[in-house]
């Protein structure tokens, strides 16, 4: 009946997720406020999920900082919470001066429900009562990204990017015809085009190659968002929030041949060296991060009794908190960056490792750990050459495209 309605007023329901350089100030989020409106007056049913401000996470951790470097996740994740809140407020306002019809509400209004883990918390369940309420009444919903509420009745966070994974977590539950993700790009390139102006643009991109993408540091999707949209079979649409042009649809593809399919580089990575660790302390110490969400990575075993791994920047606080429990030291290098080149049957592409690894030397780029699999490979370099060594490895992934 639901369906049969729609049809007949000829409307759709729409997720859209706007970043927050999208939002950075009162000037882009009218631009924002206008985009939506247009749709609404079109007949759909528009519900918004806004990241905070441009940089106003970053300032708000620097609030915590200047009162407390051991802050608790929990204080952490109500003061963070906020930022998203601001940007929600702020709009309904907007889209009320535009004589539009708005209400803002947070995570816990909404009923995103989450596990406990604080700063990193998983979207568990979604209550859609309260939403489709206020689409009948007629109002533009908008929705604060990045956060739930856990069974505790603790506000959480979701994480790096967790905006993301709240609209595709709406867009399941509410069955919604679309769920468009606006960024400050125009979709997904084979390189990031402000550092690679040669990047060709995907009208289409599989779930498994945006997968690996965002986990390996590309910034246009977060990939607990793709997984979750892979699982649900949710079609993406990333799309500038600056320009009407069209963006790249992230679904399933069958995969047929191998592709390669893009560069990323994650200028975050964090290298940690432990000397003198036995076998059943490293498994301990690789047990425990897993249990905490915490996925190393290029991990080694270099020499007996040492281990080597590297993680992204975000994980820096579990890791060395993992470390303390289990009473284990270890050196951590910030100077490198991994570079990864995405794909499918990459094992399948004769020399491939060879012709990559001869790219970036002949660029006079020393090579750390490499590791090739059947999706990706991956390199550390010095974290100043990582743009030298997108460009260098760009070269070989256009070739093979010719």
């Amino acid at each position: 009946m639901e369906i049969l309605q729609k049809v007949v007023r000829g409307m759709s329901l729409i997720v859209q997720k706007y970043g927050g350089s999208s939002v950075k100030d009162s000037q882009r989020l009218y631009h924002v406020a206008r985009r939506i409106a247009e749709q609404f007056r079109l007949g759909n049913q528009m519900v918004v999920v806004l990241s905070a401000q441009g940089k106003t996470t970053d300032s708000l951790i620097e609030k915590a900082q200047e009162i407390t470097d051991k802050a608790s996740g929990r204080e952490m994740d109500v003061l963070l919470s906020t930022g998203e809140q601001l940007s929600v407020s702020l709009m309904a306002m907007a889209l009320g001066q535009l004589g539009c019809k708005a209400v803002s509400l947070c995570g816990w209004q909404v009923g995103i429900h989450t596990n406990g883990i604080h700063q990193n918390a998983r979207i568990l369940q979604v209550d859609t009562e309260r939403i489709r309420k206020h689409l009948e009444q007629g109002m533009i919903v908008l929705v604060a990204g990045f956060q739930g509420i856990s069974e505790e009745g603790d506000i959480t966070t979701l994480g790096r990017g967790g905006s993301d994974t709240t609209a595709v977590a709406l867009a399941a539950a509410l069955k919604a015809d679309r769920c468009q993700i606006f960024t400050d790009v125009e979709g997904v390139y084979t390189a990031d085009p402000r550092l690679v102006p040669e990047a060709v643009k995907w009208q289409e991109i599989s779930y498994n190659d945006m997968l690996v993408m965002a986990s390996m540091g590309a910034k246009v999707l977060h990939d607990r968002s793709v997984e979750l949209a892979k699982d649900r079979q949710v079609c993406l649409e990333v799309l500038s929030s600056l320009s009407n042009v069209p963006g790249t649809l992230v679904r399933y593809q069958r995969e047929t041949q191998p592709m390669l399919r893009g560069i990323t580089a994650d200028n975050s990575t964090l290298c940690y060296r432990l000397e003198n660790i036995t076998l059943e302390d490293a498994g301990r110490l690789m047990m425990t991060l897993y249990r905490r969400d915490v996925r190393p990575d290029l991990t080694e075993q270099p020499a007996p009794l040492q281990l080597f791994f590297t993680v992204p920047e975000h994980d820096r606080q579990t890791v060395n908190e993992t470390l303390s429990e289990l009473s284990l030291s270890a050196e951590v290098d910030e100077s490198r960056s991994k570079v990864t080149l995405i794909g499918s049957g990459l094992h399948s592409i004769p020399n491939l490792k060879q012709e990559l690894n001869t790219a970036l030397q002949n660029e006079n780029i020393p090579l750390g750990s490499t590791w090739l699999g059947e999706r990706r490979y991956s390199v550390l370099v010095p974290r100043e050459q990582s743009t030298k060594a997108i460009e260098a490895l760009h070269r070989v992934l256009l070739r093979h495209q010719s």
